[in-house]
């Protein structure tokens, strides 16, 4: 089997030309549009959630253009996510994946609709994977769960509330499953989604558990480079966190603690995967998505 680096970078690659494919051209009506979306998916980002629906996909013999939509699909709601994130009335962030976010490139109303664009894109995307109707109904019900109010933009909306605010770990915790999480847990049970029946129940269990813990490291390893990282390996301004006086893991705990946590949460992740594969054989890149999660640099 390849090594971790040449998979995710082909798998990068392949979902690369995957999203050109897929999303609307530029050439045709509304043009800015369809710029401002390509724009927002294309050309950057560590593809960790893609990534995470194509390692889990091994695991029950997927179907590879399934597979393909839901990565999509998961992907274009991310996406989405920090092209909302990065304006004004958020964050208001310049600089996303090593370029300009897409409201300093195409202006609000135009980013605004690109994200909304790219949401309905990603149900439309699931509705392509050629998997039994109750199987499609699962993945809807996955995505749309992790990209609402009980999810990514509920716990988005807690952060806006916490800004300059004193919030405890658990309840750090609480906002980071939610806001992160939520869609690193979705991401990975999709996955098993795409196979030719349904997954089974302790498979799903266990990679629920895997995902879950490997999205909370995957924040507070966030949190720890947001204090550690420049912003030129970033790709996003650095010290943002701080500046903005929210709290994070690291403001809570302090740098050892939160790396202490993170470590903590990958040893459960590699747990539960060891409950379906004590050989490890096809949970080999869910075992390394974890390892780079908290190795990353950017």
């Amino acid at each position: 089997m390849t090594d971790f680096k040449a998979w995710s970078r082909e798998r990068a690659e392949h979902f690369e030309a995957c999203a050109k494919k897929a999303l609307p051209p530029e050439n045709k009506l509304p043009w800015k549009l369809h710029e401002s979306m390509r724009y927002s998916v294309l050309d950057g980002g560590k593809r960790v959630r893609p990534l995470l629906v194509y390692a889990a996909g091994r695991l029950v013999d997927a179907d590879d253009e399934a597979l393909d939509h839901i990565a999509l699909a998961v992907e274009y709601v991310h996406s989405y996510s920090l092209v909302h994130d990065d304006m004004p009335c958020m964050d208001n962030d310049s600089l996303r994946r090593g370029k300009l976010t897409t409201h300093r490139k195409y202006g609000e109303a135009m980013a605004m609709l690109a994200g909304d664009a790219l949401q309905a894109q990603a149900f439309f995307e699931l509705t392509q994977a050629k998997v039994p109707a109750e199987q499609l109904v699962s993945l809807v019900k996955l995505l749309s769960a992790a990209a609402g109010p009980a999810g990514m933009c509920g716990g988005q909306a807690v952060d806006l509330l916490a800004a300059h605010s004193e919030l405890n770990l658990e309840m750090l915790s609480t906002m980071h499953r939610m806001k992160t999480g939520a869609m690193i847990r979705a991401s990975a049970l999709m996955g098993l989604y795409a196979g030719r029946t349904m997954p089974d129940v302790a498979l799903v269990g266990a990679v629920a558990t895997y995902a879950s813990a490997v999205g909370l490291a995957f924040q507070v390893v966030d949190d720890i480079l947001d204090v550690t990282a420049e912003t030129a390996v970033l790709g996003k301004t650095a010290g943002k966190d701080a500046a903005n006086e929210k709290p994070t893991y690291v403001s809570l705990l302090g740098l050892e603690k939160a790396q202490a946590m993170a470590d903590e949460q990958i040893r459960l992740a590699l747990e539960a995967l060891s409950t379906i594969d004590p050989e490890g054989e096809k949970t080999e890149r869910l075992v390394q998505l974890a390892d780079f999660v908290i190795h990353r640099d950017h």
